[in-house]
């Protein structure tokens, strides 16, 4: 009955109600020069994913801003737990930005029951009035996919860690229920609110008509990197950037000469008599966004997963998140190779550069090789402070349970300074990303070549 109850709510909740009139919705998650942004939550932000690849969006697309992200994900936790360390690990910072993902843990694994659920309705709320007090902008996630499929597939692997624990085979529609109560409380505080169940469950059953084995959530509760970029996409997505591509050079012929009908910045744009040649060099305002192709230079706890690109393939995000569109129009018939910076990076026909190609596809670009550059520097940031920092809030949170008050109050300090110096580092490793993600001048030649060629 109560998974009934669980499905219907959900299906009323992520749909628009019969004469409702849509409104155009409002842009949040807006990013400003000295910003800081707080991720909270359990061990799916603990990973250090889909925070890393936000992260890496706001590296790129406003390299002209000093952003500041602080990772507040503890594995295990649950509302109450994140309200607990709310003041050391959260206001802190100062943060203009808080996004909460809680929820995988407060339901226990356990079938729906009205205590275990008030409880985590009043962390929440707890969660949601610190927020408030602090004047900071909250940005309720919902809850994200159990895969109870992927569960039966592990529960023969000896190697699987949750092999012997117990799941309610309704799970997964209980973060259903918990995303439709948070969607609704999000709406009546006039908070945005960012559906992350939705679209893997989308994506996970999609495509399984094709492989009934498919998994974004390869230990049935952590979702792997190509999760977390499913994830990422959608935050950014729904929060309607102000930047949404990267570039868009459009090149044409006007009057006796030629120019560039975009608002970008070309210089030393030549044209060749016979239009079979075009050259110019050219300085974008942005990088696009690209993920490494492994999630971490380690083994992590959490297990192998598919990586970050098929996530990125999936939500299309190139396309609709980091267009880098290249457009020349009246160009003489025929095949033209592209260069950029002495980078051969591919054969056009003139039928296709006069309508558009989209060069975020070519992934050797020296802008995209660029922006690799800063993603990894971002990824030993993660690897290097952020996780480690996570692991030690996950010994303040064990001491915090098991000790007295006094024990408690003698034994954080020692943990704190660690944290303190792992903080350090990180703001180090940023501000090596702030000297790798600045765009420079790049020189691009178009030249016809042999059909054959």
């Amino acid at each position: 009955m109560i998974r009934s109850l669980c499905l219907a709510l959900t299906t009323l909740c992520f749909l628009p109600a019969w004469g409702e009139t849509l409104v155009k919705p409002a842009s949040f998650f807006q990013l400003q020069d000295g910003d800081t942004v707080v991720f909270l939550g359990d061990s799916i932000t603990h990973q250090s994913l889909y925070t890393q690849y936000i992260e890496d969006f706001f590296y790129t697309r406003f390299p002209e801003r000093r952003i500041h992200f602080h990772n507040a994900g503890v594995s295990g936790d649950k509302a109450a737990d994140a309200l607990a360390r709310f003041e050391d690990d959260v206001a802190a910072m100062e943060p203009e930005h808080i996004t909460i993902l809680l929820g995988m843990n407060d339901g226990q694994y356990e079938p729906f029951s009205p205590d275990t659920f008030s409880t985590y309705r009043d962390g929440m709320s707890g969660i949601l009035t610190a927020i408030e007090k602090l004047n900071s902008h909250a940005i309720p996630l919902s809850p994200t996919m159990f895969d109870h499929h992927q569960l039966a597939l592990r529960q023969v692997d000896e190697t699987y860690r949750f092999r012997e624990r117990a799941f309610d085979p309704g799970y997964n529609s209980l973060m259903a229920y918990y995303s439709a109560w948070l969607r609704e409380t999000a709406g009546r505080e006039r908070l945005p609110f960012v559906n992350l169940w939705g679209p893997l469950n989308d994506f996970t059953f999609a495509a399984r008509r094709a492989n009934p084995d498919f998994s974004l959530v390869e230990d049935a509760i952590h979702p792997g990197a190509a999760g977390h970029f499913i994830m990422a996409n959608s935050i950014i997505e729904s929060s309607l950037p102000e930047r949404r591509g990267v570039s868009s050079i459009t090149i044409m012929p006007k009057g006796d000469g030629w120019i560039s009908s975009r608002n970008e910045e070309i210089t030393d744009l030549k044209v060749s008599e016979k239009a079979d040649s075009v050259s110019f060099t050219f300085l974008a305002k942005a990088l696009p966004w690209v993920v490494p192709e492994r999630s971490s230079k380690y083994d992590l706890k959490w297990g192998p997963s598919a990586p970050a690109s098929l996530g990125y393939e999936l939500t299309k995000a190139g396309h609709k998140l980091s267009g880098e569109r290249f457009r020349v129009d009246g160009l003489a018939p025929g095949n033209y190779e592209l260069t950029i910076d002495d980078t051969v990076i591919a054969t056009f026909t003139s039928l296709q550069l006069g309508s558009k190609v989209e060069l975020q596809k070519y992934r050797h670009t020296p802008q995209s090789q660029q922006a690799l550059s800063v993603a990894i520097i971002n990824q030993n940031r993660n690897d290097e402070a952020i996780r480690p920092m996570r692991d030690l809030w996950s010994k303040v949170k064990g001491l915090r349970r098991n000790s007295s008050p006094g024990k408690f109050a003698a034994e954080y300090p020692a943990i704190k300074e660690k944290i303190d110096a792992l903080h350090a580092r990180a703001r180090e490793f940023e501000e090596k990303i702030y000297e790798a993600n600045q765009p420079v001048p790049r020189r691009y030649l178009l030249r016809k070549v042999p059909a054959d060629e």
